[in-house]
């Protein structure tokens, strides 16, 4: 049996293989961000594909965190009762679940604007030239303001395990809000929660311990942690290393290896496009082999991840413990399934980014890619 399939533990979370669904945008809640027949419907796929722990899209803990229309939300116990309806979706189906606990920071600007509010991050940045992807109108955090999202995502967390989610991951990647306040070119607060490196993981600390006073050290907490920045003077590796290494003894329970803050264009993103070749896959393979020998708890890898023999590879050679896929599971949900039955061919993702441009066009994902027989799409991006 390849090392792949082997069941394996995350803190006291049993999983059936090293493949994890990478947190996925997918468009479907309605406008209030409950969980609709849509949800069911892709999550029972992937659950039915193969995967042995799939991580939900960014769900907010707070409106004003919110990045698109019909995006996910749990902020208020309402929302309890349809997320319950997804767990138990992928539960009957063998697989595992994740919800990803998200805050767009400055990054919700523009959805903010359509609601008639204001989004929010720890400095704001006047007429910055290098964050083009904060188009619109922003302000930095008050002090009693920080503490309100950390309470925030506390309930979320609550919430999550009273829906069922076997663990809980938090989005501190990809330029959204825990990766602003760990960027040293965003986050240019003189308290303290800037300057320092320990400083700037103060909120993603404050966060956990909050989280922990809600669902006990039981629980599994994931983070997915974006440790350098696409940007001219942010976050550079040797500190993001370090971040991995003291987020580790923090005492989260997983980390996620990916980018910091993007910079434009697609390549400057987690989003790089084109993928073909074996040697363009698994583009953050290096960050998480220096990782892994300054953390001790469990590495997930994530980034253009498309050959299987690759990711056997990646996981023998001890470089990470779990494999995390997103855009080829948009295209072909049931690619864990055919692999494990020994079909061993490459996705037939060519990361064109077309899915991408459904949420953008307030769509649920799918796969716009080339045709391909008999498959259906499911979800968004990495």
């Amino acid at each position: 049996m390849s090392i792949l399939f082997q069941p394996t533990i995350i803190k006291n979370l049993e999983l059936p293989n090293r493949f994890v669904r990478s947190a996925t945008n997918c468009g479907g809640a309605d406008q209030n961000g409950f969980v609709t027949e849509k949800h069911l419907d892709l999550y029972a796929g992937l659950a039915g594909g193969g995967v042995g722990l799939i991580i939900t899209g960014a769900t907010n803990v707070e409106e004003q965190g919110q990045i698109l229309p019909f995006q996910k939300r749990i902020t208020s116990d309402d929302h309890i009762p349809g997320l319950k309806k997804l767990t138990e979706t992928v539960h009957r189906r063998g697989a595992r679940i994740a919800v990803q606990l998200f805050h767009g920071g400055a990054e919700a600007g523009k959805f903010m604007e359509t609601q008639n509010k204001t989004a929010v991050a720890p400095a704001y940045l006047e007429n910055d030239p290098y964050f083009p992807f904060f188009k619109a109108w922003y302000r930095a955090l008050a002090e009693d303001e920080i503490w309100k999202i950390i309470w925030a995502f506390g309930q979320g967390a609550r919430r999550a395990r009273a829906a069922g989610f076997d663990a809980v991951q938090l989005h501190g990647s990809h330029g959204y809000l825990f990766s602003q306040f760990l960027s040293p070119y965003i986050n240019r607060r003189e308290d303290q929660w800037g300057g320092s490196l320990e400083n700037r993981l103060r909120f993603h600390h404050e966060v956990l311990k909050e989280i922990r006073k809600q669902v006990g050290e039981d629980y599994p907490v994931f983070i997915k942690l974006g440790v350098q920045d696409s940007i001219p003077g942010g976050l550079e590796f040797d500190q993001g290393r370090e971040a991995a290494r003291l987020a580790a003894a923090m005492g989260f329970d997983a980390l996620e290896i990916s980018l910091g803050a993007r910079g434009s264009g697609w390549e400057e993103t987690e989003f790089r496009p084109g993928v073909k070749l074996i040697s363009e896959e698994a583009y953050y393979r290096l960050w998480s082999r220096e990782i892994k020998p300054v953390v001790d708890v469990p590495v997930m890898l994530a980034g253009g991840l498309r050959s299987f023999e690759l990711m056997e590879e990646i996981v023998q050679a001890g470089d990470a413990d779990f494999v995390a896929l997103s855009r080829p599971l948009i295209r072909e949900p049931h690619l864990i399934n055919d692999w494990e039955k020994g079909q061993r061919r490459k996705s037939s993702c060519v990361s064109c980014n077309k899915c991408i441009g459904c949420l953008l066009e307030a769509q649920m994902v799918e796969c716009r890619g080339p045709k391909k027989e008999n498959k259906k799409a499911g979800t968004t991006a990495a």
